[in-house]
């Protein structure tokens, strides 16, 4: 295994820990408290559903039984119903989100054509899954859940970001660019305790969770499940563009994107995720 593999077959954790990490970011991240980070701020007065799987994906949902898979607040299972979506059901297991997701598409109106619930057993045609796979904590477990909920000629729309290995894939604990690679995962842990009350001790405990995912064990996980992957996409991020390469791609990748389509039970020859754009 040449150290490229190396450093990206498991979650690199940071080195500085202890009364030095936790003072140094006590120092550090106070703008990182409250700023936001990963928020989503990007997408704003854009359709996210657009600028992640191109246009193309209204005429893939269009009189369509469409799940939005960790819907939060409902924005993109509402954009779905509005765009002809004959219906879609809105999965999340946080029942405040739930209850927001309803308020928005009854004064959206189209409330008739939305549910918003934290489990179903009904498939659906197409379903969509954005900004989750870096938070499960067993994503194996919910692509075989989704695989119970896809009909077998329809299609899964996956994206998420960041990763692991992103400047800010440490979410909330990227109080600069990496330093979630920096310091170790108990310092960062501690210094959240000062503005966070909620108890956790891990990453994986936070709010949403962490669990460190990077492209190298998504494709591992692809590999490993029901699905044929019919398309898989690592997008640079714009300012790293001339340094995204095979070699860099974990540290350089802002988005990964994939279509999935259901493996028939028996062939498991085709597995593997196909060479990476």
């Amino acid at each position: 295994m040449d150290m490229m593999h190396a450093l990206t077959a498991c979650a690199m954790t940071g080195v500085i820990g202890g009364q030095l990490g936790y003072h140094l970011l006590e120092q550090v991240g106070r703008g990182a408290r409250g700023d936001g980070r990963c928020s989503g701020k990007a997408y704003e007065n854009k359709s996210k559903l657009e600028v992640l799987f191109g246009g193309g994906i209204w005429s893939w949902v269009a009189g369509k039984h469409v799940i939005d898979f960790g819907c939060g607040g409902g924005l993109e299972a509402i954009e779905l119903a509005r765009h002809g979506a004959a219906r879609v059901t809105g999965i999340d297991i946080r029942e405040v989100a739930l209850a927001a997701a309803r308020r928005a598409a009854a004064a959206a109106g189209v409330a008739d054509r939305c549910v918003f619930t934290t489990a179903t057993d009904e498939k659906a045609d197409v379903i969509v899954s954005i900004d989750g796979f870096e938070h499960y904590g067993n994503p194996e477990a919910i692509l075989r859940l989704m695989r119970r909920l896809i009909d077998l000629d329809g299609r899964v729309l996956v994206a998420f970001g960041p990763t692991w290995y992103h400047p800010l894939g440490g979410h909330l604990f990227s109080v600069f660019p990496w330093s979630h690679l920096v310091f170790t995962e108990r310092a960062l842990i501690r210094w959240r305790a000062d503005f966070k009350f909620d108890g956790a001790t891990r990453f994986s405990e936070t709010e949403g969770g962490l669990n460190q995912m990077t492209i190298r064990r998504f494709r591992r996980i692809l590999g490993a499940s029901d699905f044929d992957v019919a398309s898989f996409e690592t997008v640079p991020i714009r300012r790293l563009h001339w340094l995204s390469n095979p070699l860099t791609r974990e540290f350089a990748t802002s988005i990964v994107r994939c279509r999935l389509t259901p493996r028939q039970r028996g062939d498991r020859a085709h597995g593997a995720a196909p060479e990476m754009r």
